[in-house]
C-alpha cells in the first residue's frame, strides 16, 4: 500500500508522476472516494502527466471518455459509473473488453461494477484531509 498527499492544487502534477510511477504494469485503476473528493480532478492531472493533449473531464453523461497520448499513442480510458442503474449497462457498454484491452482504464465510482471488476484492479482511495489536503491510497 502507498499513500500520496495533494497539499493543495499546487502539487497535483508532481503527485500526478508519483502516482505513474507506483502504477507499474497495472491498467485497471478503481478510484474510491465521495462527491468532491477530486477522483476527477486527480485523473485529469495523471492523464496531462501520461501526454493526454485533449481536454479531461469526467464522463458522467457519456459513461466512458476516450483519450490517447500525444507521446505514446497509448489508449487511455475514463469511465464513470455514477449513472449506472444496474450491471446490465455496463456489460452492454462493453466494459469487460476495455478492462482486458491492455489499455489504461480509470474507473470513477467503481462499487456500481464492482462484479465486472478484474482480479488485478488496483484500489485508489481519495480522501480530503485537513485543510483540503487530499490523501491518496494505492492498493498495490
Amino acid at each position: 500500500m502507498h499513500t500520496l498527499t495533494i497539499k493543495n492544487l499546487d502539487q497535483i502534477q508532481e503527485t500526478a508522476r508519483q502516482f505513474i510511477k507506483l502504477m507499474g504494469d497495472n491498467t485497471v485503476f478503481a478510484f474510491h472516494g465521495n462527491m468532491g473528493a477530486g477522483k476527477t480532478t486527480f485523473i485529469k492531472a495523471v492523464c496531462e502527466e501520461l501526454g493526454v493533449d485533449d481536454p479531461v473531464n469526467s464522463p458522467t453523461f457519456a459513461i466512458i471518455n476516450e483519450y490517447r497520448s500525444a507521446t505514446t499513442g497509448e489508449l487511455i480510458y475514463h469511465f464513470d459509473c455514477y449513472r449506472l442503474d444496474k450491471i446490465e449497462e455496463a456489460y452492454d457498454l462493453g466494459a469487460e473488453d476495455y478492462f482486458a484491452s491492455g489499455a489504461l482504464c480509470f474507473i470513477e465510482w467503481p462499487d456500481k461494477i464492482e462484479e465486472l471488476l478484474p482480479y488485478d484492479c488496483v484500489n485508489v482511495h481519495i480522501a480530503e484531509t485537513e485543510n483540503g489536503a487530499r490523501s491518496i491510497t494505492l492498493d498495490i
